[in-house]
């Protein structure tokens, strides 16, 4: 384990990078803004759920292999993108008239939004290379268990995250429920959300395996 200077500068870069908005993000505040915070809540720990995966294939070395073969990271890739498209083009079809953020989040299928939650994050490679390439920078390279480290790194940083996802799904239920603005416009939010799900698709099979 990194000394105390470097985990504290592990735990903050890990909090800038979880406040980038991705696929992830995108999720969870989407489901925080029709549904309530409980369904919110329940996508970020979906979600909190699929980077253990991720954590695990690095860990294990498949993460190595996604980097090293082309083949592998186009089968995994294309997996991804399809299932990030196939949301996108459900949430550009769907139909809701009368549709308000202040519906009870209890209408929510929960465990529907946390299976949903842990595909989007565990089909997207790009999460399991993201761990392949930022862990090892915080393990000493004279560490005489280099793969212990890299795990316990990486559920620190899965439990680092949690703050700011579960964060961002109070704050989005907090914005459904006082602002009159956004109140008036989530009947476009299906809509705007399966257009960011495609781009983010479509942006993952684009991706070159050989690009850093």
């Amino acid at each position: 384990m990194p000394d105390w200077p470097q985990l504290l500068l592990f735990i903050a870069a890990g909090w800038l990078l979880n406040l980038t908005p991705g696929p992830d993000v995108l999720y969870i505040v989407s489901q925080s803004l029709r549904s309530g915070v409980r369904a919110g809540l329940v996508a970020a720990l979906g979600i909190f759920a699929g980077c253990f995966v991720h954590v695990a294939i690095a860990a294990v070395g498949l993460g190595a292999l996604l980097a090293a073969s082309a083949m592998a990271f186009a089968v995994v890739k294309f997996i991804g993108a399809a299932y990030l498209l196939w949301m996108g083009v459900r949430l550009l079809r769907a139909t809701r008239p009368g549709w308000a953020p202040s519906a009870a989040p209890g209408e929510a299928d929960l465990g529907r939004v946390f299976r949903r939650g842990f595909l989007t994050n565990v089909l997207n490679p790009k999460v399991a290379l993201f761990f392949l390439a930022f862990l090892p920078q915080f393990i000493a390279p004279d560490a005489s268990h280099k793969t212990l480290a890299f795990l316990a790194l990486g559920v620190l940083f899965s439990f680092n995250a949690l703050p700011v996802t579960l964060g961002y799904a109070w704050l989005a239920a907090w914005a459904a429920n006082r602002v009159q603005q956004l109140r008036r416009a989530m009947h476009w939010l299906d809509r705007a959300t399966g257009v960011l799900f495609i781009g983010f698709g479509l942006r993952l099979a684009m991706t070159d395996p050989t690009a850093p």
